[in-house]
C-alpha cells in the first residue's frame, strides 16, 4: 500500500478501513456481498463506502447483472493521483485573481 492511500485511511473508521481492504484484496463487491464478507451490517458497510468514496479511494458503478445495485471496487493509486492532478490548479487562485468583497462602513 502507497504513502497516500496510509494517509488518505488514517482519519477514517475501523469499519471504512476494513472494506478497503477487502475491496482492495478481493475486488468488486455489491454492499450485501461486502457485509458477508466483512461481517459488519449493511448500515455499517454503506457508511464505511461513503467515507472512501468521500476521499476518493473507491468508486462506485453499476452492477452488471441488477441495474438497481451497485458495485464498489477500489480506486487504484495511479488513477487516483491522475483524476486529482487536473483540478489542482483551479483550485489555487491568487489573491489577484480572487473577487474583492465590498465591505460598508459606519
Amino acid at each position: 500500500m502507497d504513502e497516500g492511500t496510509r494517509e488518505l485511511l488514517e482519519p477514517l473508521p475501523p469499519s471504512a478501513k476494513l472494506v478497503y481492504y477487502v475491496l482492495d484484496a478481493e475486488g468488486r463487491f455489491d454492499q450485501t456481498g461486502l457485509a458477508e464478507e466483512t461481517r459488519l451490517s449493511t448500515r455499517t458497510v454503506r457508511f464505511a463506502v461513503e467515507k472512501l468514496t468521500e476521499v476518493g479511494l473507491v468508486e462506485e458503478g453499476l452492477c452488471p447483472r441488477d441495474a438497481r445495485r451497485s458495485v464498489y471496487q477500489a480506486v487504484p493509486p495511479a488513477e487516483r493521483d491522475a483524476v486529482g492532478e487536473p483540478d489542482a490548479p483551479a483550485e489555487s487562485v491568487s489573491e489577484t485573481d480572487a473577487p474583492t468583497a465590498a465591505v460598508a462602513e459606519d
